[in-house]
């Protein structure tokens, strides 16, 4: 398993728009349906790579807590399926009832929104303020498989503090690590 760095999404870019399918509605969700009243949240996941399965439970925590202050997530996955069958819409769908994800889990089949957002890695996280400016892009915290950290989602709850108290995250924000996202 190759470990990828997440590339530089500047602050204060405006978050690409997308239109994608939601696996577990069966139904086309686009950003502004979903963005939260009070911030948005961007993740890059798939099913298979060992950094999602570490801290998938942490990132349900962390939705369940912050989307009933109004940041919304929404998860895709723009893995290429023919490679990587255990990535497709119906697996996905699977998981999500799975792990009982509070947020969408869309499939980027093209690819585009994951090259729009320059992801590189799963998992990757982007915040947006209300007006969907990146507020924050990097990792959930220290922890990674095997390194002994608990899974905390500290990096991530300081800036949706900051988002929320209307100042600015002067924390330190790391990249994401984890699997290449499988391109075609």
């Amino acid at each position: 398993m190759a470990l990828v760095e997440s590339n530089l999404f500047g602050l204060g870019i405006l978050a690409p728009d997308c239109s994608l399918l939601n696996v577990s509605t069966g139904k086309q969700n686009n950003l502004n349906d979903l963005r939260g009243d009070n911030g948005t949240v961007i993740l890059f996941i798939c099913n298979h790579c060992p950094f999602v399965l570490h801290v998938n439970e942490g990132i349900v925590e962390l939705a369940n807590d912050y989307q009933r202050k109004g940041i919304n997530f929404i998860a895709i996955s723009s893995n290429d399926v023919d490679n990587y069958p255990q990535d497709g819409p119906e697996q996905m769908k699977a998981v999500a009832q799975k792990l009982a994800y509070p947020f969408p889990y869309l499939y980027d089949e093209t690819q585009e929104v994951a090259k729009a957002y320059n992801a590189a890695c799963t998992p990757d996280f982007y915040v947006f303020d209300p007006e969907l400016r990146a507020v924050y892009h990097g990792q959930l915290d220290d922890s990674r498989p095997g390194n002994g950290k608990p899974v905390t989602g500290d990096d991530m709850r300081i800036a949706f503090e900051a988002l929320l108290s209307f100042t600015e995250n002067k924390a330190l924000q790391k990249p994401s690590i984890g699997c290449s996202i499988k391109w075609k």
